[in-house]
């Protein structure tokens, strides 16, 4: 990726509903929409959560506890092994998140170059530590976190060297347009002096369209098949389709960016200046010898025919040497000095 690109990452996260066959249908899908990386989560229930978790949503008749939906929803090493195969095959960079330390250590031994910190796991040190000790690049995500404490955290990962990047995102699903926050992107760069990006809540492509003409370099969206699927994402993440929309805008809206346009030079217009603009002609018969007023001109294409329809105001109040026909041109030879 070149210095100007826009990474993209499409975040599956639970939207397999735990089958291992939709998962690889995503790869596949997201596979042919240009986006650079495909995000996926990294659950092992007896490590990461208990019986008395609630659900935040209830989107499951499946499962009697959140526990039993992160059983669900996990995958073994050799699962994971065929996933960062497949991701590989199609050319796009496997990503998961990672909710406890026997989920970092299982996807060490599956091989990432990346970390995403998910935004519910910023105070967990612990964590953090393990995966600051892996040396990988971190994306650290704000959803739920205050200033002081990414404070904390942005600290914990420059003192051990790791690459940061930081993304601004709202816990709320979906987001609406109120609650985005594009404000804190700049507000984020200025505090941390690192690559800031934005993970989008809101359904929709605009909220991170607008994010890379404020600088975003990472963008982040969930993926569906289809929004009225039953689960916790669906309503907040973007389709096959959408995806595709939103990575060809964020392409094009960084090759907007890339070349500015120099607005004191136009002398890439010459050609077209001449068909474009006009010479003044006027819009009756005048004998010689009449005063030109504002009321005798027109301006008339194309230009370098008659004298320039900029400056008339050099030509209003001089006598006509000689007679002119209507709409004929006027030019500096046709008038006193």
């Amino acid at each position: 990726m070149n210095q100007t690109e826009v990474f993209i990452i499409a975040e599956v996260g639970q939207a397999h509903d735990g089958s291992l066959g939709i998962l690889h249908s995503y790869i596949d899908a997201v596979a042919t929409t240009g986006v650079n990386a495909i995000k996926f989560q990294t659950h092992i229930a007896e490590a990461e959560s208990s019986i008395y978790e609630p659900f935040r949503v209830n989107f499951s008749y499946e499962d009697k506890t959140r526990y039993d939906y992160w059983q669900r929803m996990s995958f073994t090493y050799e699962q994971w092994i065929e996933i960062k195969a497949h991701c590989d095959e199609v050319g796009l960079e496997f990503i998961s998140s990672p909710f406890s330390i026997a989920a970092v250590e299982l996807l060490e031994k599956v091989g990432v170059n990346k970390y995403k910190f998910g935004s519910g796991e910023v105070a967990n040190n612990l964590m953090l530590d393990v995966i600051c000790q892996t040396g990988k690049e971190i994306i650290l995500s704000s959803g739920m976190s205050s200033f002081k404490e990414l404070d904390i955290a942005v600290d914990k990962v420059k003192k051990s060297g790791n690459k940061l990047s930081l993304l601004q995102c709202t816990t709320k699903y979906p987001t609406k347009p109120k609650d985005v926050g594009l404000n804190v992107i700049p507000e984020l760069q200025e505090r941390y002096n690192i690559d800031i990006g934005f993970s989008d809540h809101s359904g929709t492509i605009y909220p991170s369209l607008a994010a890379v003409t404020l600088g975003a370099k990472i963008i982040e969206a969930h993926v569906t098949f289809d929004k009225n699927i039953f689960g916790p994402d669906s309503t907040s993440s973007l389709t096959i389709k959408e995806f595709k929309q939103l990575n060809e805008g964020v392409r094009n809206i960084s090759e907007m960016l890339a070349n500015p346009v120099m607005k004191e030079d136009n002398s890439g217009f010459t050609d077209l200046k001449r068909i474009f603009e006009k010479s003044l002609s006027v819009n009756k018969s005048l004998p010689a010898g009449h005063l030109i007023t504002i009321q005798d001109l027109e301006a008339k294409k194309p230009s370098g025919f008659g004298a320039s329809a900029a400056n008339y105001e050099e030509i209003v109040g001089r006598r006509l040497l000689r007679p002119l026909s209507k709409w004929d041109f006027l030019n500096e030879g046709d008038l006193n000095e």
